[in-house]
C-alpha cells in the first residue's frame, strides 16, 4: 500500500482534535487529498438533505420494518418514568464493535448537554453494540453517560476520555478530576477504560512544524502526553478501585509515538478511507490493511504489546458544499455509508477487529463551524432518525 501523507492527516485530524473541547475556536480546514494512506483523517461534514425520510412511530423506516421510535427518533418507553423500559426497535441489530460517541453540547464554553438526550442516545446505541467511547469529560460528560447507562439499565461499557491540548495546560487536570468524581459516583462496572489524549501528537507535530512523531519535536510532545498517562495510572491507583482500569492513547493512525505506545495499555487509532481517497468499494480492505500494517504489527513488537484497536471509521453520507461531495473516487452519500456498512462491519467483526464506527450520529453544529462533511458521519440523523441504511445482521 502506498505511504500516508502527513500534510493531509494534520489537516483533516486537526479539525477532529478540536471538535471536542475547542470548537468554538478553529475554523474550516481544507480538505487535501493527496494519496492512499492519507485515511487517518478525521471525519469530516456531511449534511443530510433527506430527513423527513425516515422513521416515525408505527411507520416504515424506508427498510420495511416498523420501528418502535417516535417521530423525532425517540425509543418509545412503556413507563414514561423509567428509562428501562423502552421499546427494541426491529431495525437495529447489536453488529458493531463500538462506537465513537460525544453528547450533543458537551463542547466548551456553553456545555448544553442533557441527561434526558443522553439517555435516549444510551437508549439507541444500546440495539447497536455493547462498547462506546467518549473523547473527552468535559461538561460533567462522564457522570451523564453513566447515570444514563444506569437508569436505562442496558449492558453497555464505556471508554472514558481526557481531551488534553498542547495550547491548555488545565485541560488535562481538569478532565481527570471530572473523571474521578464519575469514577467515585458509578464506580467501574461500566468503565472499560481511560484514554488520555485524542490526536494530541498530531497537533503538538503541527503547532511545531513537524511531521514525525518520533523525531525530537515528537519525543518532546511525547513527554507531556507520556506525563499525563502515568499521572491517569496514579490517579486511578490511588482511588483503590475493585478492578484495575487500563490507560490507553488516540490518535491518528500514522501519528502514534512510540514511547507513548509503550506507555499505554492500548492504542485507538483513526483510519478513514475517505481521507485516503480510496473508492468506497475497496474502503474496507483499505482500512483493514493500513490498520494492521501502520498499527497492529508495529505495537505487537513492543515489550508491552499494546492492544490496538480502530478508534474512528465511516463514511459520510453529505457534504455542504459541493467541493468536498466526493473524494476524488467516490461520493459522500447515504448509499456509500451502506456499501461501507456491508463491506466493513461483518468482516471486521470476523476477523476479530476491535473497532469504533464513527459515528452514531450527526453532529450539525460541526456543518455550521466547518461545513463540508464535518457533521454528516452519522449512522442516524442528529434527532436520532435512522438514516436510508440497512444495520447489518452480524452480532458479534
Amino acid at each position: 500500500m502506498t505511504t500516508d501523507s502527513a500534510f493531509e492527516n494534520g489537516t483533516a485530524r486537526s479539525r477532529r482534535s478540536r471538535w471536542i473541547l475547542l470548537g468554538s475556536l478553529i475554523g474550516l480546514l481544507g480538505l487535501i487529498a493527496i494519496g492512499v494512506g492519507v485515511g487517518v483523517g478525521v471525519g469530516v461534514t456531511r449534511h443530510n438533505s433527506n430527513k423527513s425520510a425516515n422513521t416515525s412511530s408505527g411507520a416504515s423506516n424506508g427498510n420495511g420494518a416498523a420501528s418502535n421510535s417516535s417521530a423525532s427518533g425517540d425509543p418509545v418507553q412503556s413507563n414514561p418514568n423509567d428509562p428501562s423500559t423502552f421499546a427494541k426497535d426491529p431495525n437495529l441489530h447489536q453488529s458493531f464493535y463500538a462506537l465513537a460517541y460525544t453528547p450533543a453540547g458537551s463542547q466548551l464554553p456553553t456545555c448544553n448537554n442533557s441527561l434526558e438526550d443522553v439517555i435516549k442516545d444510551i437508549q439507541v446505541m444500546s440495539q447497536l453494540t455493547t462498547t462506546i467511547r467518549l473523547y473527552g469529560a468535559d461538561c460533567n460528560q462522564s457522570a451523564l453517560v453513566l447515570e444514563a447507562i444506569k437508569q436505562t439499565k442496558v449492558n453497555m461499557g464505556v471508554y472514558l476520555g481526557n481531551y488534553p491540548t498542547p495550547d491548555d495546560p488545565t485541560a488535562y487536570t481538569r478532565q481527570r478530576d471530572l473523571i474521578k468524581d464519575a469514577i467515585q459516583t458509578y464506580g467501574t462496572d461500566h468503565i472499560l477504560g481511560v484514554t488520555v489524549g485524542n490526536e494530541f501528537m498530531l497537533n503538538y507535530l503541527n503547532a511545531n512544524g513537524a511531521t514525525d512523531p518520533n523525531s525530537a519535536v515528537g519525543d518532546t510532545g511525547a513527554a507531556i502526553l507520556i506525563a499525563d498517562i502515568n499521572d491517569t495510572r496514579s490517579a486511578l491507583q490511588g482511588m483503590n478501585l475493585d478492578k484495575t482500569l487500563p490507560v490507553g492513547n488516540s490518535d491518528a493512525g500514522s501519528y502514534f509515538n512510540t514511547k507513548v505506545l509503550e506507555a499505554s495499555d492500548y492504542g485507538m487509532a483513526n483510519v478513514h478511507p475517505w481521507f485516503a481517497n480510496v473508492t468506497v468499494q475497496t474502503a474496507a480492505g483499505w482500512t483493514a490493511e493500513f490498520f494492521d500494517e501502520t498499527n497492529v504489527q508495529p505495537a505487537a513488537k513492543l515489550p508491552n504489546k499494546p492492544k490496538m484497536y480502530i478508534a474512528e471509521t465511516g463514511w459520510p453520507t453529505f457534504s455542504s458544499d459541493a467541493g468536498n461531495a466526493n473524494n476524488g473516487a467516490s461520493d459522500a452519500s447515504e448509499a456509500n455509508l451502506q456499501v461501507f456498512l456491508d463491506t466493513f462491519v461483518c468482516q471486521a467483526n470476523k476477523n476479530g477487529t476491535g473497532y469504533f464506527f464513527f459515528e452514531f450520529k450527526d453532529e450539525p453544529w460541526k456543518d455550521v463551524q466547518f461545513g463540508g462533511v464535518e457533521g454528516w458521519w452519522g449512522l442516524f440523523h442528529s434527532n436520532r432518525t435512522l438514516k436510508r441504511v440497512t444495520i447489518p445482521d452480524c452480532i458479534i
